[in-house]
């Protein structure tokens, strides 16, 4: 089954005329002709873009959430093919009602009706792993109920399947792709498309994200729709019902007086506050994941993908971060080599100096005037040049900085991301090395030094003793000795054992050889 989806891919590809994307200057020519003959039949009328979503579409979930990430490279992708993959975001075919109403009953073991008042047959939005619809509650309440689409999680695993065979087969082949782990890259990735199939895991996210951003914890700026948790299973999903406008409709926006600009400076701060003071962030922040309130705030919807970082993580991000920014390319080299994200055995002048010829250019220059193909490409030859390590855990969030970067060219094509992100850097870091992180981690430490201070004394009595008293410490060395004697009787008792059985071996081929020659 796994062979005859990878021939279905490709027989799609071909379908759509997808060879029409690689390069004529490649080494594929003789092929690429060869396949032009044989297919002259393909209609020509649908433009490239069309036939890429379309394409997409028909191969299911995993390339359809392929094309939700490029349609967010705008600087990367043609215009036409861009504004198709976006069609990709929130427009996919749904499935019929009649399946989505078996899959709630099924959930529920009992009537759609009795849990629903009233419960509106066509979808709102129909993404790739589930589709939502609205509904009310029996108790008043307003709800958007998100369901899996049925069968999903088998076509899931085939084609991730088929992602771990392609990786191998290119790390095998390649030195280039085996530097970049392609195998952990799509490990991660199935990790993290796995989790959208249990929606208790979604919503359970969706209420920790809540918690980050509440009122008390200053997040103001970010609403998150609540959980009615007694209306949730695996494959469905009953959360707050939200009203807000598409971030992509920056008309309807700019038209109820909203100030684009604030709102790209806004998103900035709230990415950086989910990944440096939370280390939790959401990682599928597309346009079709993200409304505005009349009153400018943001609204997050989709939670499936979630990314954590940990302490080590943070601090070595935000120190890179602030070098960057101070453009102190020595200490950006250094926090490289300290994080293992580079050799330890690199040279650090030599690091340095290909950071510095990367990074200069993109300084004091407004997102739309930087080429981020250009930069990424630097990043490639210095990273094959340094054996720079891909860090598995950080691939949620490098695609999420991707889409903050294509969210913030299209609210403000001015926006500068390094200079909106640099005051709250500086805040932050002042705080892991200041009195109030002192003082929050011996909040932290505080129930395990009540635990243990009235132990403390005889502790310490016990250690100067051992330091001081040499008889105290005889018998911990006498049974370290007797140790060690066992230790070495057994270790030659087992030499004995099998020189005999080797021994014994040579005398029976030895017994049995002279047996055949008589």
């Amino acid at each position: 089954m796994h062979y005859l989806r990878l021939i279905y891919i490709i027989w799609i590809a071909l379908w759509f005329r997808l060879d029409d994307f690689i390069n004529q200057d490649t080494g594929f020519q003789p092929l690429l002709s060869l396949v032009k003959l044989c297919f002259f039949w393909r209609s020509k009328k649908q433009a490239r873009g069309v036939r890429l979503r379309l394409a997409l579409e028909k191969l299911g979930p995993i390339f359809v959430k392929f094309g939700q990430v490029l349609s967010t490279r705008r600087d990367l992708l043609p215009e036409d093919v861009a504004n198709e993959l976006t069609i990709l975001q929130d427009q996919v075919p749904p499935v019929d009602y009649a399946a989505i109403e078996q899959t709630i009953t099924a959930a529920f073991n009992q009537p759609l009706n009795s849990i629903y008042k009233q419960f509106n047959t066509e979808c709102v939005a129909s993404a790739s792993v589930a589709q939502v619809h609205f509904a009310t509650l029996v108790s008043g309440e307003d709800v958007a109920v998100k369901v899996l689409r049925p069968n999903v999680e088998k076509v899931i695993s085939q084609d991730i399947s088929i992602l771990k065979s392609l990786a191998w087969l290119v790390q095998t082949l390649s030195k280039e792709a085996k530097r970049l782990k392609p195998l952990e890259i799509v490990e991660e990735f199935a990790r993290h498309t796995k989790h959208e199939l249990d929606l208790t895991l979604e919503a359970a996210n969706c209420s920790q994200l809540k918690r980050n951003f509440s009122d008390s914890h200053g997040g103001k700026q970010l609403l998150i729709p609540g959980v009615y948790w007694d209306y949730c299973r695996e494959s469905v999903m009953t959360m707050e019902r939200m009203n807000g406008v598409s971030i992509r409709d920056t008309e309807v926006l700019t038209d109820k007086g909203i100030n684009l600009s604030q709102l790209a400076h806004d998103g900035v701060e709230i990415f950086f506050t989910q990944v440096f003071r939370d280390g939790f962030f959401h990682a599928d922040m597309h346009p079709g994941n993200i409304q505005v309130t009349d009153d400018g705030r943001y609204i997050a919807l989709d939670f499936g993908i979630m990314g954590n970082l940990n302490d080590a993580d943070k601090y070595y991000l935000a120190r890179n971060f602030l070098a960057f920014f101070n453009r102190d390319y020595r200490d950006v080299a250094q926090a490289h080599i300290d994080s293992g994200w580079v050799p330890k055995d690199t040279n650090r002048e030599e690091l340095e100096i290909a950071i510095r010829a990367i990074c200069e250019p993109i300084f004091n220059k407004p997102l739309n005037e930087i080429s981020f193909g250009r930069t990424l490409l630097s990043l490639f030859q210095m990273s094959h040049r340094f054996g720079v390590i891909v860090q598995p855990q950080l691939i949620m969030l490098q695609k999420t900085l991707l889409n903050i970067e294509s969210l913030g060219r299209d609210l403000d094509a001015n926006i500068d991301l390094w200079q909106t992100a640099r005051p709250f850097l500086k805040r932050w870091m002042s705080e892991q090395l200041g009195l109030r992180k002192i003082t929050k981690s011996f909040k932290t430490e505080l129930p395990f030094i009540l635990k243990t201070a009235p132990e403390m004394p005889r502790l310490i009595h016990r250690w100067f003793n051992q330091q001081t008293d040499p008889e105290q410490e005889a018998p911990l060395n006498s049974d370290i000795n007797k140790l060690i004697i066992v230790q070495q009787q057994q270790a030659k008792w087992q030499k004995y054992l099998t020189i005999s059985l080797i021994v014994i071996a040579i005398l029976q081929i030895v017994f049995i050889a002279v047996t055949v020659l008589n």
